[in-house]
């Protein structure tokens, strides 16, 4: 089975981003939050730290492998299967539209849902060293004007 970074066209860093976890249940072991987003609810389109900009549609496609081929979390992108995708959806302009989200009300972007397996790093969740959701792939860098 190819890695995940292996379907996308190779540059010469990894790509992280970073985004906050906004809902959690302890119980559970259940954590959801944006993993990416493309454009803000206002229309701004955001780069990330690095100062990529990640199209919706590339963000979408991208997605759709990630959880066809794999659908699960790991810890600090080092060590994986301490999680399992239990939630995923692109919010796309179009999506948003056909459910009946007005425009500006979400952003365009990645939600995702996690079940934490590992103890340990639901600990981590709970005390807020692991506070957000971090994303690593790998594509062909293109300037924009």
């Amino acid at each position: 089975m190819k890695k995940f970074s292996e379907l996308i066209e190779k540059q010469n860093e990894v790509l992280k981003g970073r985004f906050k976890i906004t809902k959690s249940d302890d119980d559970r072991h259940l954590a959801f939050g944006w993993a990416s987003v493309s454009i803000r609810a206002d229309g701004e389109l955001i780069e990330d730290w690095q100062g990529d900009i990640i199209a919706p549609c590339e963000l979408e496609e991208a997605v759709y492998e990630y959880v066809r081929l794999y659908g699960e979390g790991g810890e600090m992108h080092e060590r994986g299967g301490v999680a399992v995708l239990i939630e995923s959806v692109v919010f796309t302009e179009d999506k948003m539209a056909a459910m009946g989200i007005p425009a500006g009300m979400l952003p365009v972007g990645w939600w995702i849902g996690f079940k934490v397996t590992d103890s340990d790093v639901w600990e981590k969740v709970k005390d807020g060293t692991y506070s957000m959701f971090s994303i690593e792939g790998e594509a062909e860098r293109i300037p924009v004007e």
